[in-house]
């Protein structure tokens, strides 16, 4: 079995005239950010790798996740693949993986991860929301054969507003 976690990044800033990759999350995405994974500890979830895109946002947001999970950040790797936001590139990077890695969490955009999340996974979300949290199941033994899933978690901010 393969487990999937797709964590949008937090709430971001356009207060700051920087490039797209650079804008930094707001104090509402950090909150955020430490909440749903402070919820998702709850679960006792082993998590084997962790992957980021590039963009500051979601940095900061993997690094929030990271440290309330209690995550080695020697296993925190960042990707210009995962700087998608149509889920094609993200896609390709999960096939790709390891297969001696089980369960991983990756820091990501939207359209990309809503876009993931209802082709691989078996319950419809119209919009995974900033720092909302899918986690995907798939009775598979190597990556390249991820697909049709099992939605088996899903943590949004506002659950708990």
């Amino acid at each position: 079995m393969k487990k999937l976690i797709l964590m949008r990044h937090g709430k971001s800033s356009w207060d700051f005239p920087v490039s797209d990759i650079d804008r930094p999350l707001q104090v509402r995405g950090i909150k955020d950010a430490q909440l749903v994974a402070t919820e998702f500890l709850k679960s006792n979830s082993k998590i084997e790798a962790s992957f980021s895109s590039p963009a500051n946002r979601a940095l900061h947001t993997g690094m929030i996740a990271m440290r309330t999970l209690q995550l080695p950040f020697a296993n925190f790797l960042i990707s210009n693949e995962l700087y998608d936001f149509s889920g094609k590139s993200v896609m390709d990077f999960v096939k790709n993986l390891d297969d001696n890695l089980t369960s991983v969490i990756i820091f990501g955009h939207n359209h990309a991860l809503t876009e993931i999340s209802n082709l691989w996974g078996d319950v419809y979300i119209e919009n995974v929301p900033t720092a909302g949290l899918v986690q995907l199941n798939f009775e598979i033994d190597k990556w390249r054969d991820t697909s049709g899933g099992r939605t088996e978690k899903m943590i949004f901010p506002k659950q708990f507003k």
